[in-house]
């Protein structure tokens, strides 16, 4: 009989499923809401922020300090170059697909920027996922099923505003609801994709494991940054919107602790 927990690219592929799921389920909002008050997408967007930030620590740093000690690395160094490593390799892409499309029209490029950053920034997120669940076979500190299951239920859970994050301004643009939609569930997607090779490296080559980690963490935190955080602290409501970066933190830590 075969055990899914012995298979951890199963284990990954059925969990990143799972995030872009919910990330097709927020997407779908379109298709039953003409607008979505600013004040409740950015609280989504907060909450999402908080999620992120916690999932980064727990399930991610926290993760590659030890397994960085158990492999007799400088645990502190690894993890240092896995988190800048990961922050840049967003920013370099970022300002790639930013220089390659400055020349179309500023409407294209606004849908075509706002469906690339979070697909962008969904990638480490998935990769996070299979990671995790790549790690369990290797039965180091903090490597668990149930650590892996907790991050992708909180990455899961912060699909949703994303998904709607997409969706709605494009419909707002001007696009049709069922093709945005469609771009929503294509950031979901990169989900899947991302988990299944985190999922493959890590098997492959056990040594970069608390890299990978590091680095996944470093990329979730720059997009925290850059895209959520500014995005949602626009909002004149800055005590609200700070406060469910808290209750999204809180979330993914009880997840983390609980499970």
């Amino acid at each position: 009989m075969l055990n899914i927990s012995d298979n951890p690219i199963l284990m990954s592929l059925l969990a990143t499923m799972f995030t872009c799921f919910v990330t097709m389920l927020g997407g779908s909002v379109v298709f039953f809401f003409k607008k979505i008050n600013k004040l409740i997408l950015d609280a989504m967007l907060a909450l999402s922020s908080g999620i992120m930030l916690a999932a980064s620590y727990f399930s991610l740093i926290n993760p590659s300090l030890s397994m960085a000690e158990s492999l007799g690395m400088n645990k502190v160094l690894v993890t240092s170059i896995g988190f800048l490593c990961g922050g840049l390799l967003i920013l370099l892409t970022d300002k790639i697909i930013s220089y390659l499309h400055k020349d179309i029209s500023t409407k294209k490029k606004r849908c075509f920027m706002l469906t690339s950053s979070i697909s962008l920034h969904n990638f480490p997120e998935g990769l996070a996922i299979g990671v995790a669940f790549g790690s369990i076979m290797y039965h180091f500190s903090g490597a668990t099923v149930e650590s892996a299951i907790a991050l992708a239920l909180g990455i899961g859970i912060q699909n949703f505003p994303e998904g709607a994050a997409i969706s709605v301004p494009l419909r707002r643009e001007g696009m049709s609801r069922s093709k945005a939609f469609l771009y929503s569930t294509f950031s979901g997607i990169v989900e899947i994709i991302a988990g299944i090779l985190g999922a493959l490296l890590v098997l492959k080559v056990r040594i970069i494991l608390p890299f990978c980690l590091a680095l996944a963490a470093g990329a979730m935190i720059y997009v925290v940054s850059s895209e959520l955080l500014p995005e949602c602290e626009t909002n004149e409501h800055k005590g609200f919107i700070s406060t469910c970066v808290i209750i999204g933190f809180i979330i993914m830590m009880a997840l983390d602790v609980l499970l």
